[in-house]
Formats: structure tokens, C-alpha cells, sequence
């Protein structure tokens, strides 16, 4: 991680006030940014490298709102090969970085029959199923304690002024728990059903780990969903990642705007 987190300083002008990781087709918040400084993440030593449609695979420095942000376009996936010390490697270089608040967004699929394809949700809690744990093995003490308290894993008072944020800006802003799978196959009939059954009002492939490794580590975290389709049975068809990738992309002017409000 040192030798990491010694590579990306020489490129950075000043520590980022915020890091932000950008999901499946949620990169435009990119082309909000001043004064970029990109790294491909192939260049940075230890780095994994995104395999997946949707991710372009950078680390980008620039200034939102004139605070320096450190933006991740492209995320990492349990499915794609790598361990969850490996998902998670990126967010503990930030926090060694000197960075202490991290905006993680996602694509995930609607369980709640309340949600439409579009909107944008408030992620207050998670439900992890991922088979392993990025905290599994020996403790880092440097990094954080060896059994941390995951009943608040995001900060109450960035999660109110989302809130507030959002509905100045007449952005209608769902709450509510999202569930980590592993995947990388999308759920069965059976499977959505178990998931709303305990407690899910969204699903994906990501971010429980992230969310995890941050807080562990105590950074200040605020996560949300673009949730890409409406609930089965809700709307009987199948969906293909395409589809979700077409679905954030409209929904990201939203979320651009309101992840600007909150910066």
C-alpha cells in the first residue's frame, strides 16, 4: 500500500478533500472536473485493473466546487477474479493518502415495487452476502480495530444534509438497503424474492466490501444507488447489463448534480 500511495502523491497537487468512487455507467461526474490529473490505473503500482463495460479504469485528481477530489472511474469486483483485499485496496490507499470522506455510487438493481428505473436512492444500510469478508486475516492495527461496529457504517450527519441537498434541488430522493452479492450472473426469481423477504431494497455486485474496508478505517462515508430497472414481478422481462449501463448513464445527470451539491 506505501509504495502505492507514494506513487499517487507525486501526482497529486494537494490531499483531495473527498475521494469518490464512480460506478458502472456513472462517469460523467468526470467531465465536471477542473484541473484533471488522470493516472490509468495499469500504471499504478499493486493497482487492479477494471475488466468490466462501463468502467474506464482511472484514478482522476481535479477540483468540484474548487475542493480537491480524488475520483475513481472504474470500480473493482469480487466476480471479476480479485479478492476482497484486492476490491478494497483502492479506499485504503485513500485513507493512507490523508483522504477522510468517500462518495461511493453504484448501479443496482430495483427490489422495492416502489422504486422506478431512474431513480436515484440513498443507500442507509447494507446487507452484505458476499462469500468472504475484506477484513478476514490477520488485523492491520494501523488501519483499524479488529471487530469495528458496523451498526452506523455511514455518517449521520452527511446523510441528512443529502437529504436536505437533494430536495432543495427538487431531486426526489429514495432511502434504503442495499444488498451485495457476489455475482456475476443477475438473481433468479427465487433469489429477489428472499432478498426483499430480508430486509433489500436494492441489489448489485459492489460496494458492501468498499463501504466495509472505509468505515473500518474510519472515514466518513455516504453511499448511493442509480437503480437501473423496476422490481420482478413488478415487470416481467429479463435485463442485460447493457440496459443497465443505458439506465445510469440518463440518471447521471441527477446524481452529478446532487454529488456537487454535497462536494
Amino acid at each position: 500500500m506505501q509504495e502505492t500511495v507514494d506513487f499517487i502523491s507525486e501526482f497529486l497537487p494537494e490531499i483531495p478533500g473527498v475521494a469518490i468512487i464512480l460506478g458502472s455507467g456513472l462517469g460523467g461526474l468526470v467531465n465536471e472536473l477542473e484541473g484533471q490529473v488522470s493516472i490509468p490505473y495499469e500504471k499504478i503500482p499493486q493497482f487492479p485493473v477494471s475488466t468490466v463495460e462501463g468502467h474506464s479504469g482511472q484514478l482522476i485528481f481535479g477540483y468540484l466546487n474548487k475542493l480537491p477530489v480524488l475520483a475513481m472511474s472504474g470500480r473493482f469486483h469480487y466476480y471479476e477474479g480479485y479478492s476482497l483485499n484486492e476490491v478494497v485496496f483502492p479506499v485504503r490507499v485513500m485513507k493512507l493518502l490523508g483522504i477522510e470522506r468517500l462518495i461511493v455510487t453504484n448501479a443496482a438493481g430495483g427490489l422495492n415495487p416502489e422504486f422506478e428505473a431512474g431513480d436515484l436512492m440513498l443507500i442507509e444500510d447494507i446487507i452484505s452476502l458476499m462469500p468472504d469478508n475484506p477484513l478476514r486475516g490477520k488485523n492491520e492495527d494501523n488501519l483499524g480495530p479488529r471487530f469495528p461496529d458496523m451498526s452506523e457504517p455511514f455518517d449521520l450527519g452527511w446523510t441528512e444534509k443529502a437529504k436536505n441537498i437533494a430536495k432543495d434541488m427538487n431531486i426526489d430522493l429514495r432511502t434504503g438497503v442495499y444488498v451485495g452479492l457476489q455475482g456475476p450472473k443477475l438473481e433468479t426469481k427465487a433469489e429477489i424474492r428472499y432478498l426483499r423477504i430480508i430486509g433489500g431494497d436494492a441489489v448489485g455486485m459492489s460496494t458492501v466490501s468498499e463501504i466495509i474496508a472505509a468505515h473500518h478505517m474510519g472515514m466518513k462515508v455516504i453511499a448511493f444507488s442509480v437503480i437501473t430497472n423496476e422490481s420482478i414481478p413488478k415487470v416481467k422481462k429479463e435485463f442485460t447489463h447493457q440496459e443497465v449501463v443505458e439506465v445510469a448513464n440518463r440518471a447521471g445527470e441527477k446524481l452529478v448534480r446532487l454529488v456537487k451539491g454535497i462536494v
